[in-house]
């Protein structure tokens, strides 16, 4: 039977000692294509741990597409050079959905926002004290770089190599005022000659400013791995733009054969390039974070791309790129006669907050935050009368999940009666651009706004919207 030594693994814990063995086996085809993995209790048993353990290990590779599982049947390896059956070509593009109009809601499952007794700002007030009292206030009324101040770049390539195992030079990062901003960035460094690939359905303000800053954008259909790499082919795009941990809307994370496929077809072309978007990957409640795509691209092909909106506030509009380094030379070349767009104060006790260990501490508390939050709102709509009406999925990966319902009625009437209720939802059909074929009747539950204290209630008002029980009662509540 398949066995490894769990001597000197030093840190790293038992399931993640046991998930990286299983993994260069199957990297290095010691484990082949469609062979079938040990049983849980028996590998357990074999190797001397818990079967939690080994479950925990199996259930992380899953995760990542390196094995899969056929029901009472075990785990199998998975096929990592196997490529998808063509599909059918996409019917003619029909209109995008329209964005709900701004206001404030009762209770709001779109918008991102952060509860103000979870942000330590007696911490942040602290070290901004001491950031303008230090040694090095000087550097507080100089112009910075355009890729920011040493420090921050720096504190950042510490924090990628320790939460998401990547060796990064402090002089690869670019910090802006933003990922829009840094989207614009990009277009002035790559070129807008090329064609610009986007999810669909995706992230809608993504499409937006591609169109906006004059380049040609093309909305790739996708199927249950992610975009369909035929699709993007015949596309003729150069640059792809991809959420490979955490795709919004559909919670989809992309297994690591289509992340070789993309890797191969960015390889094919001198100024083809992919843009990973990690945009919510501190907020994965369980398992190990998904590695980034960056991580295994030896070609210089992937820019990494993430912010501190979602793991401080969206007010801090503080975002970073990290470059291949043979577009360093070239972002400096052309584009290093920009000022910093973040304040060298922010950028400077953002720093210390990282380098410090607040920051980790920070994620920490809010993981456990957003874990209760959202373990809250599960057992209140199991305990509805949506609870035989619905299926659930996609709840580990972020901050937000996938609520399949049960239903004839348009999603156009549920939503007119969640407006109702006063409450903002959003369905996965309104995130399609250019794909006909839109999933109808798909919640997506971003609970990262939502206060505990309302859940109950708003579980309750969105049960009438959804069964179309609008009535007195609503008046009543309110």
């Amino acid at each position: 039977m398949l066995t490894y030594s769990f001597e000197d693994i030093q840190q790293e814990s038992m399931y993640e000692h046991l998930y990286r063995c299983i993994k260069q086996d199957i990297l290095h085809k010691k484990l082949r294509a469609g062979e079938k993995l040990p049983s849980k209790r028996a590998f357990a048993k074999n190797l001397g741990v818990s079967t939690i353990t080994v479950e925990s290990a199996y259930a992380q590779l899953v995760a990542e597409g390196f094995l899969y599982t056929l029901p009472k049947r075990g785990y199998y390896v998975c096929d990592l050079e196997r490529e998808e059956p063509p599909q059918q070509p996409p019917r003619p593009a029909s209109p995008p959905a329209r964005e709900p109009a701004r206001r404030t809601y009762w209770a709001d499952f779109v918008g991102s926002s952060v509860a103000r007794d979870m942000f330590p700002f007696s911490v942040w007030v602290k070290l901004l004290r001491d950031v303008t009292a230090g040694e090095d206030e000087g550097t507080l009324l100089t112009d910075t770089s355009a890729g920011g101040i040493r420090q921050l770049r720096q504190a950042i390539s510490d924090h990628l190599y320790q939460f998401r195992g990547m060796s990064i030079d402090p002089e690869q990062i670019v910090v802006g005022a933003g990922t829009e901003y840094l989207y614009g960035v990009l277009i002035q460094l790559l070129g807008r000659r090329w064609g610009y690939a986007v999810e669909d359905p995706g992230y809608l303000r993504l499409g937006k400013i591609y169109e906006k800053n004059d380049v040609v954008t093309h909305h790739i259909p996708m199927d249950q791995h992610g975009i369909i790499p035929e699709k993007l082919e015949e596309s003729g795009a150069q640059i792809l733009h991809i959420t490979p941990s955490h795709h919004f809307p559909t919670g989809i994370v992309m297994p690591v054969s289509r992340r070789y496929e993309f890797l191969s077809w960015a390889s094919k072309g001198a100024d083809r390039y992919i843009i990973e978007d990690d945009y919510d990957c501190e907020f994965r409640l369980a398992g190990r974070p998904i590695p980034t795509l960056q991580s295994i691209d030896v070609m210089e092909k992937v820019i990494y791309i993430n912010t501190f909106s979602k793991s401080l506030a969206p007010a801090f509009r503080i975002s970073y790129l990290v470059l291949p380094k043979h577009l360093v030379t070239r972002f400096y070349d052309t584009l290093g006669f920009y000022s910093g767009t973040v304040s060298c104060l922010e950028q400077m006790t953002l720093a210390r907050f990282l380098s410090e260990g607040y920051f980790e501490k920070h994620i920490n508390r809010m993981r456990n935050h957003y874990r209760g939050v959202r373990d809250k709102l599960l057992a209140a709509l199991r305990q509805s009368p949506l609870a035989d009406k619905m299926k659930i999925s996609a709840e580990q990966a972020g901050l937000h999940f996938l609520m399949e319902l049960d239903t004839q009625r348009p999603d156009e009437d549920i939503l007119r009666d969640a407006e109702k209720e006063d409450l903002r939802i959003s369905f996965v059909s309104q995130y399609y651009v250019a794909a006909r074929d839109r999933r109808p009747h798909v919640l997506v539950m971003n609970y990262s706004g939502l206060e505990e204290g309302k859940i109950d209630q708003a579980v309750q008002r969105l049960c009438r919207a959804v069964l179309g029980e609008n009535s007195a009662l609503a008046s009543a509540e309110r």
